[in-house]
């Protein structure tokens, strides 16, 4: 093979037969090696969804991947193909709770995901040592509803000088507008507990307790306009007794979302999420 790097296609469109075929046969008549393929039908929907990762036999992985897109079309499928040479650039968004800004930036530290971090931004100064321990840029940007249109403004000069590519609420305490999301137009992955809609307000675990629920959860999912209602990533849950205190479900909650946070950032980046809908089809 004339290079190391992959190329990651993730395909959707209407099923019909000899997709996967003629898929494989593509790949194979330009010398290309497949190195893993898995793929999904929405039974209902009749849609057929495929992750498909090779080793073209040529250097320039543009122009394979620009002659791949150009195939899909030919198949009637949307179509995204992306480079394991290529590292995105990502910046975390904080508030003051770190649980998630430092289980992220020592599992970048020690290698587990395929692509960096340039920056992080915080409406509160307090982990702005911490971050620069890390080697990363600290911003410093309050909001306040009179100041938050100038702070997002300020926000994505930010992120379009560093060249950001993804953004991780990693406990944000903020709410991004509409407007960001479209100016900033590229995936934004959040964070939170599993209780909603229900719990609402900063003090969720507090009002579990007090309702006896038996299983808490986390949430990871892609930030859209409509709050919390993004499409899903990756959710997980642990079981809670009667004799759990209020401190214990915040610690298990806290250990949940670093897990599901973590795992859901390592999917986007390894292209392994593709999103249709309201859904995600997760090629784990």
């Amino acid at each position: 093979m004339a290079s190391s790097s992959t190329l990651i296609a993730l395909l959707h469109g209407p099923d019909r037969r000899g997709l996967v075929a003629r898929v494989a046969g593509w790949i194979f008549e330009r010398g290309g090696n497949i190195l893993h393929a898995d793929q999904h039908r929405d039974m209902e929907k009749e849609i057929f969804f495929q992750r498909v990762e090779w080793v073209p036999s040529q250097d320039d992985a543009a122009a394979e991947a620009r002659a791949f897109k150009a195939f899909a079309v030919t198949l009637g499928m949307a179509v995204c193909v992306a480079s394991s040479a290529n590292r995105p650039k990502g910046a975390l968004f904080v508030s003051r709770a770190d649980h998630c800004f430092h289980d992220l930036i020592l599992r970048w530290k020690a290698g587990e995901f395929a692509g960096d971090f340039a920056c992080v931004i915080s409406n509160h100064p307090d982990l702005a040592d911490a971050a620069r321990g890390y080697g990363l840029a600290f911003h410093h940007v309050p909001v306040t509803a009179r100041t938050k249109a100038a702070a997002e403004a300020r926000q994505l000069r930010i992120l379009r000088a560093a060249g950001v590519e993804f953004v991780i609420l990693a406990r944000y305490m903020q709410v991004l507008s509409a407007g960001f999301l479209k100016k900033f137009g590229r995936p934004v992955i959040n964070i939170h507990h599993s209780f909603l809609p229900a719990f609402t307000g900063g003090r969720p675990y507090q009002q579990a307790h007090e309702r006896g629920v038996k299983l808490i959860g986390a949430t990871a999912h892609y930030a859209t306009v409509v709050l919390d209602d993004g499409p899903i990533i990756q959710q997980d849950v642990v079981r809670v007794t009667h004799r759990h205190s209020v401190d214990d479900l915040i610690r298990k909650g806290r250990d949940l979302e670093k897990l599901v946070l973590a795992q859901a950032v390592r999917w986007h980046l390894e292209n392994r999420v593709l999103v249709y809908g309201k859904k995600t089809v997760v090629f784990d």
